[in-house]
Formats: structure tokens, sequence, C-alpha cells
């Protein structure tokens, strides 16, 4: 039985506890204030903002919109970023989430040398666009590199935030000036923002208004040459393609001699018959090598006339063939301009090609791997294009010394066209398995005019067996039959054109090779004519 006195003992000694307890509990919520108030001054001390860390780029883009509070979306950049901190009150920030591409995919899977007919592409996440339908502005932080995928991908989801935020209604006849920005070292890829849209650059940034309608196209071609590009959108139907009716011409380019002037004389013959209402222009720029006689008979073939200054190939040897071939670089100097279908002089048609005037630059069909051929490409002229291209003449390396190579370090982001519209001829049958005729065939190696019309003259030397076709060459020369006398004239052999003809076949014939083209009996008219070299 438990005492009065032990039971009042151990009430005695409860007291205490008790007050502290209370104590305790009465003081827990100024403690807690206590810390928070500490917190809050520490976080205004870590954003205390230096004023001068107020970007340059903000000021061009507010002077644009006009606008008390700007709504900007924020790509690839920390929260944290002092430069962002330092706009608080004039413009409101929306971080875009996406998820980042695969590291391990690599160039060459959205680039690859071939193709299904029904592939797909690798996945580019891009956020979901539906949530950024209002922005004035996107500002990106973009990673350097060449052929880098995750670059590209930054690139692609700021040109479809610009592109969503720009439309304002379903019908997409109407958009709104979205500006853009990229921050760092290096820039956007040109492929996508292109330079004549460019407002302002420092150092460490790129202000543009970029042209929307120019951009809703390229968000809707494929990531790469992993599909072909198509001429239209999904539905083909957009009422934005109504409003713009584009300048354009098909463009070649003589150089350095006359050897190619028969050529040009067929590719203009060619376009003219593929296309019975023609209403383009046919522009071939030529060098102070192109004589008058020839310069005659080139006008005669449906040719408008430009001269030219050539430019020279920086890397390619001393008496290379390709020393002068960037002057093929002059064509993104006619900005009378908005599109043009550049094609080299050893090309000839069979089929109507204007449907590739709707396509962006740089669209071309496959070369190798991930390169396109640049005898045949539909491009944008823009002088401030053609001066980054300048400027970069001599930095830039080509693989093969010549404009190829160069252009397509420039181009690394491409559009791949079907391989029936630019036919290398040699390395595939002049005919697909169905028997369906190409659009456009390359003639690789010896040209046609330069061979006796009997049989194609790549044959008499084994190296350039590759380059041999005699259904493409049959092909060339029925456009020369088609042709008028007297441009058939400018088609004539040389001497000394015959002369190597006559060695080469010698030479096979020495060597017994085993496609037996050297035994064809030569029925040529043109043999023993000759033209003055």
């Amino acid at each position: 039985m438990v005492s009065i006195k032990s039971f009042t003992s151990r009430s005695h000694h409860s007291r205490p506890k008790r007050f502290v307890i209370c104590i305790l509990l009465m003081s827990l919520p100024f403690m807690v204030f206590i810390v928070l108030e500490k917190h809050n001054r520490m976080m205004n001390k870590t954003t205390e903002v230096d004023p001068k860390l107020r970007p340059t780029w903000f000021d061009v883009i507010a002077k644009g919109l006009n606008k008390k509070k700007v709504k900007v979306g924020v790509v690839n950049i920390d929260a944290r970023d002092e430069e962002l901190l330092s706009l608080e009150g004039e413009m409101e920030s929306v971080f875009v989430d996406f998820d980042h591409v695969d590291g391990k995919l690599k160039w060459e899977e959205i680039f690859p040398a071939w193709i299904d007919e029904n592939g797909k592409c690798p996945n580019i996440p891009m956020p979901k666009l539906e949530n950024f339908e209002d922005l004035n502005a996107v500002v990106a932080k973009v990673p350097c590199g060449v052929r880098d995928v995750f670059r590209l991908q930054v690139n692609l989801v700021v040109a479809n935030l610009a592109v969503r935020s720009g439309w304002v209604n379903k019908m997409e006849n109407h958009h709104r000036n979205v500006y853009v920005v990229f921050l760092g070292s290096c820039g956007p890829m040109e492929e996508i923002f292109s330079c004549h849209n460019l407002l302002s650059h420092q150092q460490q940034y790129w202000v543009y208004k970029p042209d929307l309608w120019s951009l809703k196209q390229k968000t809707l071609m494929p990531v790469g040459s992993c599909q072909i590009a198509p001429g239209y959108a999904k539905t083909g139907k957009e009422v934005w393609r109504n409003f713009f009716s584009p300048k354009v011409a098909y463009v070649s380019v003589l150089h350095s001699s006359e050897a190619y002037v028969c050529g040009a004389i067929a590719l203009a013959q060619s376009i003219l018959r593929a296309n019975t209402n023609f209403p383009n222009d046919l522009l071939l720029l030529v060098d102070k090598s192109i004589g008058p006689k020839s310069i005659t008979g080139l006008k005669a073939a449906g040719w408008k006339i430009q001269r030219i200054k050539r430019i020279l190939s920086p890397f390619a040897k001393r008496g290379a063939y390709n020393r002068w071939n960037y002057s093929k670089l002059r064509i993104w100097q006619l900005t009378e301009y908005d599109k043009i279908i550049f094609i080299d002089s050893d090309l000839v048609l069979l089929k109507n090609l204007d449907h590739l005037f709707v396509y962006p630059q740089l669209s071309a069909a496959p070369n190798h791997k991930v390169l396109f051929n640049s005898g045949l490409m539909v491009i944008e002229p823009s002088q401030c294009m053609f001066q980054q291209m300048m400027n970069k003449t001599d930095k830039v390396r080509s693989y093969n010394g010549g404009d190829q190579g160069f252009l397509n370090e420039i181009f690394t982001w491409w559009h791949r066209l079907p391989t029936k519209v630019n036919l290398l001829k040699g390395f595939q049958n002049d005919e697909d398995e169905n028997h369906e005729v190409p659009y456009a065939i390359h003639y690789l190696g010896l040209k046609p005019w330069m061979c006796y019309r009997d049989y194609d003259c790549n044959w008499d030397t084994q190296y350039r067996h590759i380059f041999a076709s005699d259904s493409a060459h049959r092909r060339w020369w029925q456009v020369y039959d088609a042709m008028p006398e007297e441009l058939q004239s400018y088609c004539g052999l040389t001497q000394k054109m015959n002369e190597r003809i006559v060695k080469w076949r010698r030479i096979a014939r020495n060597s017994s090779l085993s496609d037996g083209h050297w035994k064809i009996k030569v029925k040529d008219p043109r043999k023993g004519t000759y033209h003055s070299d």
C-alpha cells in the first residue's frame, strides 16, 4: 500500500518537469519564427544580384515586344542563373522540362547511309508543347559541337516552342512575333535559325526574330536523313502555305574552262523538255573563261547569263579538278530569288523537278554515310549566309578539297530527297527494280559528250568501271538528239578528246578487259570532224 507521503513526494517532483515542458511548448513558435527569419535573410543575401549582371539581350526583345512583363521559356539553363534572377519583376520565367536524348545515340543513326521506304527515325524527345502556347520569347543555352545530337535536340526544342507560341489560331493563317535568344559561345545551328533573322549578336548571345513560316516547315521535317523529307506537312493543306509564293530559279555554274559548255546546254534543254509550262528562270553563272561563242550557244539553249568571279578552294591541291569549285558558293548571293534548285552541268533531267521548290534549305539526295551530294540541292539565297561561309573557307576543311566536302560541314542537318532525284550514274542502275525512270541522272566519271556516243567510255578504264552505265549513256544522247543542230554543234569532239579515247581503247584492247566494249565498232558521226580545243 502506497503511503500518502510517498505520493505527495512524487507529485512534488513532477511539477518542475511539467513547467519546463510548458515553457518549451510556448517558446517553440518563437524559435521556428527565428529560424525562418534567419533562412529568409540568408536567401535574400544569396539572391541579391549585381545590377551589372542585367543581360543586354533582354533589352533587345523588350523593345520589340513593348510589354510590362515578358513571358520567357527557359531551355537548358539553371534556375539559379544570375542573369535570369536579375530580371525578376520584368520577366516571367517558364522553365521548360524535356527528356534529354539518349546519350548513346549517334549522328550516324539520324543520318544513315541507307533507309527503308517505311523506316522510322530515332526518338528525339520534345517537351509537352501544349503547355507552352503563350511565350513571348525563348532563351536557351546551346552546347557546342559538330554533329552533336544534344545540340540538335536543344535547337529543335527552341524551334518547336517558338512555332507553338507564334501561331494564335487553329486556321494557322496569322501569327505573332516570338523572339529567340541563344546564350553561350557557339550560337544556334544555322540550318535551323537563319542569319538573316538575326537581330543582335554579342560574344555570348544571339537574338533572333525568326520567320515562323520558314521555321514551322523545318519543325515538320524528319529529325534527320533517316526518312525522306516530305514536300508538305502531315496534311499538306495548311492555310499558311498559300500565303507564300516564292520567286524561284534553276541555277548552274560554269568556271575555269569550256569543257562543260556542252553539258550545260544539254541540262537547259532537258529542263525545258521536262517543263511544258515553264515560268521559272534558268540562270547560269559563268566566269571569264567562258567565251563569246559559248555564251551565244548557252543563251540559245535557254540560259540567262550572269558573270561571276570564281572562288579558290583553299584546301584543293594545285592543278586539282576541284581547285575552283568553291565558286558554287556564289549561288547564295542570288538574293533576288527565294528558292533555288542548283544543278551541276553534268546532270540531265528526265522528269519535272518543280515540286522540289517547296522544300527548305538544304535539301539534297544522299551521297555516302552522313553526307549529301551537292550536285543537285535546294537552297535559299542569303548574303549573310554567303559571308558566313566565306569567313569559314580557310578554317573548315573539306574532306575532298571541293565544295561538296565544305558544304557538308556547314549544313550538317539536311533534308533527304529520294535517290531518284539525283541518281548517281554507275553506283546504281539508272532504273530501279520496278523500272521507274529517275528524275535526274548525275554523270560521274567521264562525261557522255567526252566519249563516243556508241558506248560509255568509262568501260575503257578498269578503275572507272564504277561510273560506267550504257543505259544512262543512251539517255544523255536522247537529250542530245532532241536538241536543234545549232546546239548539237557545241558538243563536238576535239582532237585531244579523240586522242584520249583512242589511247584508252587501245589499252583496254591490249588488256583484254572482260566487258568487251573495246570490241565495239565506232559509228559516232562526230569522229573525224574535230572542233578546235
